[in-house]
């Protein structure tokens, strides 16, 4: 085997990872990647004690270790949240999708919602401030949050944030209202708190055991997926929406044949799908 700086991946475990990480994930690494690899498994390399990305991959083919591969795989996976991202969606649902839910569920007066790949909890959260601030405090509310990534779950579910994280995106008047300073960091009351959950969940696994909900963000996720679970996926958000429910995609996302199953809506420019 040719000598390589330490660093250098070799082809044929460039392509072992693609390939691993795609069977772990569904997460699809182009062939120009390299940069990406190399810059998120140095930091693995160095605890494992290794010489280079090379030995990872041969221990990895050695033994197969369910706790190995799962690292490889969460410092691969995009973790890239923050409070209220994307205003549009978030106005988009306090003006027209909250009292749309609220007038066609005010008999049950119950509320379900999934923040799908929620990564830190950042999205589930202002999801749960959004909707105190809205009159549903007195609702039955659930809010279910979930990712792959299990280091990111537990994250989560402490809810707890550094100043970094409550800078981006989170309205003064929300970390003053929600917020309790916990030495440099911020922790979330238990009000919002209490109406969400987290849960390690693989996206492409059989999702109708969840139930069904009412809301249902799956942003900025498929953009890593290939066509065929991105349709897959799309199904069965389908399948796990209510009547008329609604399902909010990242801006940049488009997905073939999504008009099968929802019905595309403007809202001051920001898009959202409803179950047909």
């Amino acid at each position: 085997m040719p000598v390589a700086e330490p660093q250098t991946i070799f082809p044929e475990n460039y392509r072992f990872l693609q390939q691993h990480v795609y069977a772990e994930s569904g997460i699809v690494l182009e062939d120009h990647k390299h940069y990406l690899f190399e810059c998120r498994l140095a930091p693995l390399v160095a605890r494992l004690g290794l010489g280079s990305i090379n030995q990872l991959c041969d221990l990895l083919r050695a033994n197969g270790r369910q706790e190995l591969s799962r690292n490889v795989v969460e410092a691969m996976t995009t973790n890239e949240t923050y409070f209220f991202r994307d205003p549009a969606h978030y106005s988009a649902i306090r003006t027209h999708l909250l009292p749309r839910l609220k007038q066609e569920r005010r008999d049950r007066r119950r509320l379900r919602c999934w923040s799908a790949a929620a990564s830190t909890g950042q999205e589930a959260y202002s999801l749960a401030m959004a909707l105190l601030e809205d009159g549903f405090a007195e609702w039955t509310v659930e809010i279910l949050g979930t990712d792959l990534c299990s280091r990111v779950v537990q994250r989560a579910r402490a809810a707890r944030y550094q100043q970094i994280e409550v800078n981006r995106g989170l309205p003064i008047a929300f970390l003053v209202k929600y917020f309790t300073q916990a030495g440099v960091e911020w922790q979330l009351r238990d009000e919002p708190r209490r109406m969400v959950r987290f849960e390690q969940i693989d996206l492409r696994t059989d999702l109708r055991a969840l139930g069904t909900f009412d809301l249902i963000f799956c942003r900025n996720v498929m953009i890593y997926f290939d066509a065929q679970t991105r349709f897959r996926l799309l199904e069965q958000l389908r399948c796990c929406l209510t009547e008329g429910g609604w399902l909010l995609l990242g801006g940049a996302e488009t997905a073939d044949q999504i008009d099968q199953w929802f019905e595309r809506r403007t809202f001051a420019g920001a898009t959202i799908y409803r179950a047909k």
